[in-house]
């Protein structure tokens, strides 16, 4: 899709949210319109960020309460998320730098850097690198290729030069002879009209038209006043250095290629982003449910601090029970404020990610965001062939693809350096088209015979003798420049080739990195299945163990509490490291998809709507209030 359309949809569209970026052209001038364009559209203007949020946001809040489902949290990232924003405007900086090439101007670095995604507040017991990812990419770089050695690429826009002068001198005159006056006085006006353009084929000509007219107070020109001028046509024609059309249109193909770089760049940020606000989203999952853990761990030691304070009063427990219990409950209780913390400090964290303006908006820092969707653990490993899901991994992620984009590129960049060895040969031609014309002398003393009435007129005549060539001059040759060692050219081919090897060598160790990435997924995701099977069956464990010490105690089997006590703290550390496997298992499936390049087809995401910043899915907003 061009600029022009992706403006035209932008500006039409119903809603005005900070994803849309508009160029507006100002309306072209009526008079000498397509000269005037170029210079008139200087004043493009681009339109403002909105900082305002996507209608979704507020749709989604019920009685104080924002009811998040896992799909609304993904679509409200995708029309809020300002580092996803920040992305968007890549595609549009690099077509204007591939309007920028396509007059011959130079390439422009106008990259932005993907930026990692937020992190839990908590990270304890969670696994953030199963897969070996560091951060979803086996690439250091992904920018485009922005190179300017070799011959300067041509001015591929056409240019107009006009002048005009005016004016009078006066010259005072020892020698009265020639002109018979001792003050020479001249009226005279110049025009210069020129058009020059240079072509891909490293051919440059320009055509100009000069006419000199001049009045004079002397009585011996035999025309006064009189105009002189020519048609010059002039060609020049790149013999060796900047002569192939692949060298003087190498920035324009590789700005196309960084505009591709551009558009995998802003589906890396939205991989990137999207897979850090899902570990938000599931961490908040299990930092509820850790807090409900806490909570009820906190119930059952006041339950039990209140039994043994009852048993204490009738004298059938030792008062030292009644303080074991004490600090039961006190230990639960920074347990649970920990908890509550937890779960405070991350609502924060993913309200900044889908929103625009996180805790700055008053409304939203006062509500408190509900999950709607749990964590489920699949009972099963899927069957996974690893060599297939490489083959996938390398289809899919966009740095692989941007590494050879811009190996491409670095290629066409050194046809420009392997030209720019050969010397400095060029031809040239030039046509002369000579004009004279004018009016008898009114002041003529007949000092030199008549004037010849060929050359009286005026400027039809001028015209005349310039179109019917009655005046030629023809002239033509060759220029040569040899740089003797010519060794920065020399370096700078070298340089880039041996640069052109190491791009090689990352594309070579990022397919290598790959397949550890799919491996480390693949082993990571089964390890976390099999760490939640482990810590629920320890979680049965606990409460089976928890069951049988209150009983013991409650039937006199044990003198004090101790061992429950200890069972009730077994069975909450139990639940907590089932909840933390839970959570592991979130990461590492999110890492998997990740290093597979199956976030967005996982999460439904359309890069269309996350170029856009407009998401079509239905939002899930229950019709009863849901409690945490």
């Amino acid at each position: 899709m061009s600029l022009r359309a992706i403006c035209l949809l932008a500006a039409t569209a119903p809603f005005a949210f900070g994803a849309d970026i508009t160029i507006t052209n100002p309306p072209e001038p009526r008079i000498v319109g397509p000269l005037l364009r170029p210079f008139h559209l200087e004043k493009r203007i681009v339109s403002t960020p909105v900082f305002k949020d996507s209608a979704r946001l507020e749709t989604l809040v019920r009685a104080g309460n924002l009811y998040l489902a896992v799909n609304d949290m993904v679509a409200l990232v995708l029309e809020n998320n300002l580092d996803i924003d920040i992305q968007r405007y890549g595609p549009f900086l690099a077509q204007e730098v591939q309007r920028r090439t396509e007059g011959g101007g130079y390439l422009r670095n106008v990259d932005s850097p993907v930026l990692a995604g937020p992190q839990s507040v908590s990270l304890a017991g969670v696994s953030i690198n199963a897969n070996g990812l560091a951060g979803g990419s086996g690439v250091g770089s992904g920018g485009g290729i922005v190179s300017q050695i070799g011959p300067i690429p041509p001015s591929l826009d056409p240019g107009i030069y006009a002048s005009y002068n005016f004016g009078h001198t006066t010259t005072p005159l020892t020698n009265t002879r020639l002109n018979q006056t001792s003050a020479l006085t001249n009226d005279f006006r110049q025009v210069v009209i020129q058009y020059s353009q240079q072509f891909v084929t490293g051919t440059s000509g320009s055509v100009t038209y000069l006419s000199n007219r001049s009045r004079l107070n002397s009585p011996t020109p035999l025309l006064n006043p009189s105009t002189t001028g020519f048609i010059d046509i002039t060609i020049n024609q790149n013999l060796l250095q900047g002569r192939s059309i692949a060298v003087n249109t190498r920035d324009i193909v590789v700005a196309r290629n960084n505009l591709k770089v551009t558009n995998l760049q802003l589906k890396r940020q939205v991989v990137t982003t999207v897979s850090a606000a899902l570990n938000l989203y599931w961490d908040l999952v299990s930092f509820i449910e850790n807090q409900r853990i806490t909570e009820r761990a906190l119930q059952a030691a006041e339950k039990l601090y209140q039994d043994n304070q009852n048993q204490a009063r009738l004298g059938a427990l030792a008062p030292i029970e009644v303080t074991r219990a004490a600090a039961a409950v006190s230990s639960a209780r920074e347990d649970l404020l920990i908890a509550q913390t937890n779960v405070a400090q991350q609502e924060t964290v993913l309200k900044n990610a889908i929103s625009r303006n996180g805790s700055d908006s008053v409304w939203l820092d006062s509500v408190h965001i509900v999950p709607l969707d749990p964590i489920v653990v699949p009972t099963a490993a899927p069957a996974l062939a690893v060599p297939d899901l490489i083959r996938e991994a390398v289809e899919n992620r966009p740095e692989i693809e941007q590494t050879r984009i811009n190996l491409d590129s670095n290629k066409i960049l050194i046809k420009g350096d392997k030209n720019g060895l050969n010397p400095n040969l060029s031809a040239f031609a030039e046509f002369t088209n000579n004009g004279l014309t004018g009016s008898p002398n009114p002041l003529y003393n007949n000092c030199c015979g008549n004037p010849d009435a060929y050359f009286i007129g005026g400027a039809g005549n001028f015209a005349s003798q310039l179109l019917r060539r009655n005046f030629p001059n023809y002239s033509a040759g060759f220029s040569l420049n040899i740089p003797l060692r010519n060794r920065a050219a020399q370096a700078d081919y070298v340089t880039d080739m041996l640069q052109l090897r190491q791009t090689e060598i990352q594309l070579k160790r990022a397919l290598n990195q790959v397949s550890v990435d799919v491996k480390n997924a693949v082993i990571g995701l089964d390890q976390a299945r099999l760490r939640y099977e482990t810590a629920l069956n320890t979680r049965k464990l606990g409460e089976q163990s928890l069951e049988a010490e209150e009983n013991r105690f409650k039937y006199g089997a044990v003198p004090d509490a101790t061992l429950v006590i200890q069972a009730q703290k077994g069975l909450s550390l139990a639940q907590s490291n089932e909840i933390q496997a839970m959570a592991n298992y979130t990461h590492a499936r999110i890492a998997y998809d990740e290093a597979l390049g199956r976030t967005l087809t996982e999460n439904h995401i359309s890069m269309t709507e996350a170029t856009a910043g407009r998401v079509s899915r239905e939002s899930v907003v229950p019709t009863q209030g849901a409690q945490r």
